[in-house]
């Protein structure tokens, strides 16, 4: 029986409350939402495009340390503060994400000083195991 494990990354930002960064749960990664956030500089990105570059840079970052990478991730859940932003923020995950793209549910919501969070599952590399 596999266990959890917990992910801790020093490339992506620490989390801000009682929860881990990514579990590691039998052969599925899960990252936990993230912020649009440099982890070097603590700064948020000024709009929806660069938001968006920050939160999947930190979830490749989590990924990395798990062992995975955006290329096995197969599903997303993507918070935004303003659905007016989806084609600007889908504009930039297109570009980022790697194709086949992950199954991918997005939904409009009340976030504190962000435009964006966008968590993830993905499949664990079983070859670097």
């Amino acid at each position: 029986m596999s266990t959890k494990k917990q992910i801790n990354c020093q490339q992506a930002p620490s989390p801000a409350g009682p929860y881990s960064q990514g579990i590691i749960g039998g052969p599925f990664v899960f990252v936990a939402g993230q912020r649009p956030v440099d982890p070097a500089t603590g700064n948020i990105g000024k709009d929806i495009g660069e938001q968006t570059a920050y939160c999947l840079k930190n979830i490749e970052a989590i990924l990395r340390e798990a062992g995975s990478s955006l290329k096995d991730v197969v599903k997303t859940n993507v918070f935004l503060s303003d659905l007016a932003d989806f084609d600007a923020m889908n504009e930039v995950y297109r570009e980022m994400m790697p194709a086949p793209y992950p199954a991918r549910t997005t939904v409009g919501t009340v976030l504190r000083g962000i435009l964006i969070e966008i968590e993830a599952v993905a499949m664990l590399n079983q070859e670097e195991e």
